[in-house]
This record gives structure tokens, sequence and C-alpha cells, in this order.
């Protein structure tokens, strides 16, 4: 199955929200600690319904 990349330089994002255009356009338009800041930020710069996904902090094991 192929890898699906959210973000490159995931480590430049680590433990934060990311906000993307949307899973097709990938640019990342805002970032933060708070999803509902990273939201609203994203959609100031244009993004009609962004997709937002958080970044796990670097060697740090995560149970969802």
């Amino acid at each position: 199955m192929p890898r699906n990349i959210l973000v490159k330089d995931g480590d430049k994002y680590s433990g934060q929200y990311v906000a993307t255009k949307s899973f097709k356009d990938k640019r990342v338009l805002s970032f933060g600690k708070y999803p509902s800041k990273v939201f609203e930020e994203a959609k100031k710069k244009g993004a009609k319904d962004p997709v937002i996904f958080y970044v796990p902090e670097k060697d740090r094991v995560h149970i969802y």
C-alpha cells in the first residue's frame, strides 16, 4: 500500500497542529498548538474546508 505523506518537513511541525488547503493541496497554510486557531488562520488564508491534523512529537509513541 502506498504511503500518503500529509506534510513534508514533519520535524518542523513536531508536536503541533497543521492545516493544509486539502488532501491534494498539501501546502501548509498554518500551524500551531491550538487546532481552533490553526483552523481559523487557514480559513483567513482562503481555505474553504481546511484539513487539520496533528504531527506527533519525534521519537514519541502515540496510540490512537
